[in-house]
């Protein structure tokens, strides 16, 4: 349903080792990196995006922070939501919400969600039942 989305960072090399860390946790690799030199505001303005085939999940340098955000990211398995949790918080992320069922949405809904270097809530989510 998304085409792609972006999310600012005032720190962006922080920001940047945040998401390539959790984007990988998750099977989604770097797609593009780049300066916006065209961008009058920022003309070194970086950017970086990440996916499973093409830049889906943008992250651009900015200025000024912007109100908090909430992201869920898609997970295959639940081994997946475990390991991006594990890689968010070794890579600077806290905790918001250890990897666990949230039956409150539907009974196979296993998230675990962590705020970014910018406050941001970022959430991965399998909604598959667990395989034996």
């Amino acid at each position: 349903m998304i085409d792609h989305m972006s999310s600012y960072a005032v720190d962006f090399a922080k920001s940047r080792s945040f998401y390539g860390a959790v984007m990988a946790s998750l099977g989604h690799p770097l797609q593009v990196e780049m300066e916006m030199s065209w961008d009058k505001e920022l003309p070194n303005r970086k950017a970086s995006a990440w996916g499973p085939d093409r830049g889906i999940f943008w992250l651009i340098e900015t200025k000024v922070s912007y109100e908090p955000r909430h992201f869920a990211f898609s997970a295959e398995s639940r081994g997946r939501v475990d390991a991006f949790y594990e890689s968010a918080l070794a890579a600077g992320g806290r905790d918001h919400g250890a990897p666990g069922l949230r039956a409150v949405y539907h009974a196979n809904y296993y998230g675990g969600f962590v705020l970014d270097p910018d406050g941001n809530n970022v959430e991965a989510v399998c909604h598959r039942p667990e395989w034996p």
